[in-house]
């Protein structure tokens, strides 16, 4: 995309944005009785309301509850809730736009009211539904419905950063943005979507943060400092010689990617290529831990593509149970897109937004895949499921937590359940670098300690400090635990596996349970544990463009504690925790700040985790003007070696 295109692109982003901020702030406070502080008048107020729209102020109010309980601070949560709304509308049009352009959906945005699908839908609905924008409004709504069967996380319309709709003049200001000439072009770009994200937080407002504070304040600064677009270059560079260094020394060399990752670093001559053994295609899994809108996934689709197409065709044992129970290649070769998107890509990202831009790239891209196979939209393997999570505070409500965990067996579960629970509401601070899964190993041994002392203290002298106390209740006094319904040792032995399933059908009993407030907790709590089941795996291959400097304000004591070697610069913790989230010989690639090379405060950096733990594969000094940001880069790539580089 060259500069002229993008600045376009920035100008319809940073307008759109100031229409639907202006027009979901006025909507708030006029219709719906919410107040820029986060003040809010009672539903009961709101009787000139339609039932409708009596539904959705109720609804905001609970979204708006829900933020303040997480957040703490009702200004800044009123704030959120309205961001949210814009830039979800936003995402929703430009995505079907795209959708238009690859022939997805019918044209739907592109030429608003005159578009060939409105224009169908009157044509069956008639005069009925009112005036053009009410009919127009609830055709929309039957596109987000439709959609939202593969892209529930931006479309559907009962989410709660989507429950707003602009009205007529904000509609058609937003339509004229999407429909400019000069924007003709884009809409074929996979990573037009991306640039939306990134212009969405202007420039300007990046300064603004910047001079208010040398650290991130919060999550939101952390996540809008360090949108720095990764250019396509540098993302290929990087996979080529992870991901396709990967099946290229499993293939022996004998694999297209030899040939098509340009930018792979080969060999040096007369150097035997490394034997790694081949696998399924399947179990080849690639983590990108601060995806934004999923750059460096795009392209690792491509290659993913021909992994399977090679294993297909090449490596047929590979893929046994697949060969059984499809009748031809080409049937195959519509399954693989989203094998890719279930299997193999995975994402993380503080940012909500991200998570919804990235599971849209991703969705785009399998389409593009199925257009060139040419097969029809009634015929494509629906895509319901993705790698991609956010790491969020767990939900603030404890009182229904409380109440989803009453009368547990055993008791301990309860217990360790509610310890981890308090560590991951620090996931919107820490994101990617908690270390949950620590955190699980050590709560279970503090956990059997306290069995252990349960049963040893059973005939406790009389006359001590807690003699009117039950030998369980000391031990909860003591450990936090109450171990008192464990009746042997071997309980424990499976006891993360029982506490990971707990944790799990608590998320699936919660969802869609009862109130909607009830219903934003459990979809926040499920968001959370699929982010806790991802960073509890390993990855063949994990590529990044990490944040740099301080971290947020609230993470500075636990980044102090967990990555004291490392807790410099976040980029530098982030290539220590995802060294030792790689599987034994997997590859890890990543474009940082160069100073981790050099400066002498990053010699243990250097010293225990690069060269220690990791093998340099290939590096390339990129210097400036590589990221928008002043600062000199490096793109790298490591081996992980046999020894635990966080011993």
């Amino acid at each position: 995309m060259d500069a002229a295109t993008r600045n376009a692109l920035a100008n319809m982003v940073g307008k759109a944005r100031h229409i639907l901020t202006e027009e979901f702030q006025s909507q708030l406070e006029g219709v719906y009785g919410i107040q820029r502080t986060g003040a809010m008048a009672g539903v009961e107020e709101l009787r000139h309301l339609p039932d409708a729209e009596l539904d959705v102020a109720s609804l905001l109010r609970d979204r708006l509850r829900h933020l303040i309980a997480t957040m703490d601070n009702p200004r800044a949560a009123a704030v959120r809730a309205v961001r949210e709304q814009a830039f979800t509308i936003l995402n929703r049009f430009a995505a079907l736009r795209m959708a238009e352009a690859r022939n997805i959906t019918q044209e739907c945005v592109r030429r608003g009211y005159l578009s060939d699908g409105f224009k169908l839908f009157l044509s069956n609905v008639g005069t009925a539904l009112g005036d053009t924008y009410s009919a127009y409004r609830l055709y929309m709504m039957s596109v987000f419905d439709e959609v939202s069967l593969d892209l529930g996380t931006l479309f559907d319309r009962y989410a709660a950063s989507g429950l707003l709709f602009p009205r007529e003049p904000a509609l058609r200001e937003l339509l004229e943005l999407l429909d400019q000439e000069s924007l003709a072009g884009i809409w074929q770009e996979d990573e037009a979507i991306g640039w939306i994200y990134q212009f969405f937080n202007s420039v300007e407002e990046r300064r603004q943060m910047r001079d208010a504070s040398s650290a991130p304040r919060d999550t939101y600064e952390l996540a809008v400092r360090n949108q720095f677009f990764t250019p396509r270059y540098v993302v290929r560079f990087l996979t080529d010689n992870t991901l396709g260094r990967i099946w290229i020394e499993m293939t022996g060399g004998s694999t297209d990617l030899a040939k098509t990752c340009s930018l792979y670093v080969p060999q040096p001559a007369g150097t035997p290529l490394p034997e790694r053994p081949i696998k399924d295609p399947r179990h080849i899994t690639m983590l990108d831990p601060a995806c934004g809108s999923m750059h460096f996934g795009l392209y690792a689709f491509d290659l993913f593509e021909t992994i399977y197409v090679e294993a297909w065709d090449r490596h047929p044992e590979l893929l046994a149970d697949i060969r059984a129970a499809v009748k031809t290649r080409e049937e195959f070769l519509a399954r693989v897109p989203e094998l890719i998107i279930r299997h193999n890509i995975h994402g993380i990202d503080i940012d909500r937004r991200a998570v919804q831009i990235a599971g849209l790239s991703l969705w785009l891209r399998a389409h593009r895949t199925y257009a060139n196979q040419r097969i029809p939209g009634r015929d494509r393997p629906p895509i319901r499921r993705s790698g991609v999570v956010c790491a969020e505070p767990m939900p603030g409500e404890k009182e229904l937590l409380a109440q989803l965990m009453a009368d547990v067996k055993p008791k301990v579960l309860c217990d360790l359940a509610a310890a981890v629970w308090e560590e991951m509401k620090l996931a919107g601070d820490v994101g990617s670098l908690l270390r949950v899964d620590r955190t699980i190993t050590s709560l279970i041994d503090r956990a059997r300690k306290a069995w252990e002392t349960y049963v040893k203290i059973e005939g406790a002298v009389p006359g001590e400090l807690f003699e009117e106390l039950s030998r369980s209740r000391r031990v909860q006094l003591t450990f936090g635990f109450d171990v008192s319904d464990i009746k042997n040792a071997t309980s424990w032995e499976q006891m993360e596996s029982q506490l990971i399933g707990f944790l799990e059908s608590f998320a699936a009993q919660a969802t869609g349970a009862g109130t909607y407030q009830r219903k934003l907790f459990s979809d926040d709590a499920a968001d959370g544990f699929a982010f806790l089941d991802t960073l509890r795996r390993t990855y063949d291959v994990i590529l990044m463009n990490p944040p740099f400097g301080e971290s947020a304000t609230n993470a500075k004591d636990y980044i102090k504690k967990e990555y004291p070697r490392t807790k410099q610069d976040l980029y530098a913790a982030f290539i220590e925790c995802f060294l030792d989230r790689l599987a034994d010989r997997g590859l890890l690639g990543a474009i940082t700040s160069r100073t981790g090379f050099f400066l002498s405060t990053f010699q243990t950096w250097r010293e225990e985790i690069l060269l220690k733990g990791a093998r340099p594969v290939v590096v390339a000094d990129l210097g400036y003007g590589v990221l928008d940001a002043m600062v000199e880069t490096a793109a790298y790539c490591l081996e992980k070696t046999a020894e635990n580089v966080t011993a």
